[in-house]
């Protein structure tokens, strides 16, 4: 058997190919990394697949997406591909498919150190026994997990595996990458404060919460004398819902639609950015929180988002608030817009932050679950 590492996700968008980048450079000349994409397109992002330039890629289903994949044939491709290339340590993605489980199943069976990975908290939602102990079931196949965080850290322990053979961080982004896209000086430098304008980047689904930042929005208009613009970038469902609501509110000349963005047009928009507003109810991470303090960009996000747990200090590169409270993300928006001084201090305390967002914390956790699980 050979000393390769897989990692294995449903679909390669960008920040899989950061992660599995950096991985690759920490073990040049050591190991080999592969990149096992199982469809060529994704259930729920509109991104274009992209290819790395340290590792290789191999698509299982070229022309289909997890949720249209039969279990028995997405588990056999997953495993041929792991032995094809005789990989000794396979990093999963999406425990709960059956597709996964299986072929976990089936390479810890024939000698394989496999790890999940994840980045689920237990207050994500309205948790049930049975559920959970279920779920405690699918992790049975793992050797360790690398997740996200604390709240993920001691969700994955919850569910069985010991706390020694869970690493973080999971969820990371190329800071540099991020820099060279946006072509422009991170905050406070670059873009003047006047010209800067709130920005949210998510999908249009009810968990995202975005009809309540419109409604902030609309007090936070109210009591500033020059209110700086919100640009909502993003698509989904409930997208004619919320352009109605912003005529209904008569902020159509304020908040601007821009439509779902590649990562290339995301770095720009935050390379003019004052703040990154995040008030989803349910939100397991939150990459686009690493994004924007790449560019030192505060961060106003709610309690449930678990980027907040080592990226966010409340105070001092950002706010914390709770998901339900217009008012609070209101006042927490004046407080940034009225003050360039207090804006500026979050900014340079955001690129001091970023750091703990880099793909490097994800290459060194590979490194820490391959070291101490062989």
């Amino acid at each position: 058997m050979s000393n390769s590492i897989a990692f294995v996700w449903d679909n390669f968008g960008p920040m899989h190919v950061d992660r599995v980048d950096a991985v690759a450079d920490h073990f040049t000349g050591r190991r080999e990394v592969i990149g096992i994409e199982i469809c060529g397109e994704s259930d729920v992002y509109s991104w274009v697949p992209e290819r790395g330039s340290k590792f290789r890629k191999i698509t299982l289903f070229t022309d289909k997406q997890l949720s249209t994949i039969n279990s028995i044939d997405g588990a056999g491709k997953i495993v041929s591909a792991c032995l094809r290339e005789k990989a000794s340590d396979i990093f999963l993605c999406h425990y709960d498919h059956p597709a996964v489980l299986i072929a976990a199943l089936c390479l810890r069976v024939l000698g394989r150190r496999v790890y999940a990975m994840g980045c689920s908290k237990f207050d994500d939602y309205q948790r049930t026994l049975w559920r959970e102990v279920a779920k405690s079931l699918f992790f049975l196949p793992y050797k360790g997990g690398l997740s996200s965080g604390t709240r993920a850290r001691d969700y994955m322990r919850f569910l069985g595996l010991p706390q020694k053979s869970i690493a973080t961080e999971y969820n990371t982004v190329s800071i540099d990458r991020i820099r060279r896209l946006a072509a422009l000086e991170p905050a406070p430098g670059g873009t003047p404060f006047e010209d800067r304008h709130f920005t949210i980047v998510a999908r249009f689904v009810p968990k995202k919460n975005i009809s309540t930042a419109i409604e902030a929005y609309s007090h936070y208009v109210a009591s500033v004398e020059k209110p700086h613009a919100l640009h909502l970038c993003g698509s989904g469902p409930l997208e004619n819902e919320l352009r109605a609501q912003v005529e209904r509110l008569g902020l159509s000349s304020q908040i601007h639609f821009r439509g779902f963005l590649q990562t290339t047009e995301i770095a720009r928009t935050f390379g003019s950015t004052l703040a990154l507003l995040l008030p989803s109810r349910e939100e397991q991470f939150g990459n686009v929180v690493i994004e924007a303090q790449a560019l030192g960009i505060p961060v106003i996000l709610s309690d449930n988002c678990g980027a907040r747990d080592i990226l966010v200090r409340s105070g001092v590169n950002g706010f914390v608030v709770e998901p339900d409270s217009a008012k609070g993300l209101s006042f927490f928006m004046q407080q940034i817009s009225k003050s360039q001084q207090l804006w500026s201090t979050f900014a340079k305390e955001a690129l001091a932050s970023s750091a703990k967002g880099d793909v490097q914390q994800f290459a060194a956790a590979v490194q820490t679950l391959t070291d101490t699980t062989t």
